[in-house]
């Protein structure tokens, strides 16, 4: 068994506990669903940070520019980084997966102005630290971002690398079909741009992007025993803090009429 393999086995018990989680029964009702998108959009906001220390890392992105250490893992990031930054937007033209998720929250009724309020303060110069701390973000997204940040403040890239592996890339298309079962297909239209965006992460994070996370991994680790260590406690500690804001979003939902129609974001 390839040191991968036996890393993806270690953890398959907690990503079994995430794919079985109460959360996806319960998105067949329109205001749990609004709630979940208005929880589960810093989780899409603070993966392209995870993505970008990578980047950043591992690229040649410093000013006067010298040649990233291994090409092969320039190349693998730049690819992802492509596809996430900069996708085909079903409009035509290209959008970031944030921009794809935002736009079906607003065509769903789904209220962004916490997120954008965040993007807002920190574009203005606010530290992060003190940007989390409004009172608009959900407390569950609060702690969620707070660890992706944690992970990305310890420097190590194959610990940063298997959070992002393990606990998002490869993850994310098993985790989205989930999500996409539980949705009430009676809907319809409403739910147009949730659902390409759920399938444009199933297609890529199935195919192009898992695999290219799975070869950076393994690029980044080779045959190192504590750099697959540091893989391994990364991955571990971002399905648990999936599996924790699973449970604070469930813990967040209300009481919502199953016929409650469209309601106008801020």
């Amino acid at each position: 068994m390839s040191r991968f393999a036996s890393l993806q086995a270690s953890l398959q018990p907690c990503r079994q506990n995430l794919l079985r989680h109460p959360l996806y029964d319960q998105l067949a009702d329109p205001g749990r669903l609004r709630q979940f998108l208005e929880h589960h959009v810093f989780a899409v906001w603070d993966f392209m940070s995870l993505l970008k220390v990578l980047q950043r890392e591992l690229c040649g992105t410093q000013i006067p520019w010298t040649p990233p250490r291994s090409t092969a893992a320039a190349r693998l990031i730049n690819e992802i980084v492509t596809g996430e930054e900069s996708d085909l937007h079903p409009a035509g033209g290209y959008a970031s997966h944030f921009q794809l998720y935002r736009e079906a929250m607003q065509q769903f009724g789904a209220d962004t102005w916490g997120v954008d309020q965040l993007v807002q303060t920190l574009r203005q110069g606010t530290p992060l630290a003190d940007a989390l701390e409004n009172p608009d973000i959900p407390a569950g997204a609060r702690r969620f971002v707070k660890t992706t940040f944690a992970l990305i403040g310890t420097g190590e890239l194959p610990r940063i690398a298997g959070a992002f592996a393990l606990g998002r890339e490869i993850l994310i298309p098993d985790m989205f079909r989930r999500i996409v079962q539980g949705l009430n297909q009676e809907l319809g239209g409403g739910l147009s741009s949730l659902v390409y965006y759920l399938d444009r992460h199933i297609e890529l994070d199935g195919g192009a992007h898992g695999t290219a996370s799975e070869e950076l991994l393994c690029e980044l680790c080779g045959t190192d025993p504590e750099a697959w260590r540091q893989a391994q406690d990364g991955a571990l500690m971002a399905l648990e803090a999936r599996l924790h804001f699973w449970d604070d979003i469930v813990a967040a939902f209300t009481v919502t009429p199953h016929q409650q129609l469209l309601v106008p974001s801020r």
